[in-house]
């Protein structure tokens, strides 16, 4: 029997953390809906794909500097959040 690591979202991710990409949840209207899923996806932040949280940004967190293959992305909060991953 082996043991499911349990899915979280981007946002809540630790420093230095690799984690792959699961799903990406579609989003409320007031923060963009799906084009901002869609959004994400042409970003590179696709099921599959290997990501790093590289930096929080102070005070309080934002802006996530994530990696996501050879490129660096700065997302807010709520974006990462859209995004489910599981941790390495």
């Amino acid at each position: 029997m082996t043991h499911a690591v349990p899915l979280m979202t981007l946002d809540a991710l630790q420093v230095g953390a690799i984690a792959t990409v699961v799903h990406i949840s579609p989003g409320s209207a007031d923060e963009g809906g799906p084009a901002l899923s869609r959004r994400l996806m042409e970003l590179g932040f696709v099921p599959g794909e290997k990501i790093r949280m590289l930096k929080r940004g102070m005070p309080g967190g934002e802006p996530l500097a994530i990696k996501v293959g050879n490129s660096t992305f700065a997302l807010r909060r709520f974006e990462a959040a859209l995004v489910s991953i599981q941790p390495e």
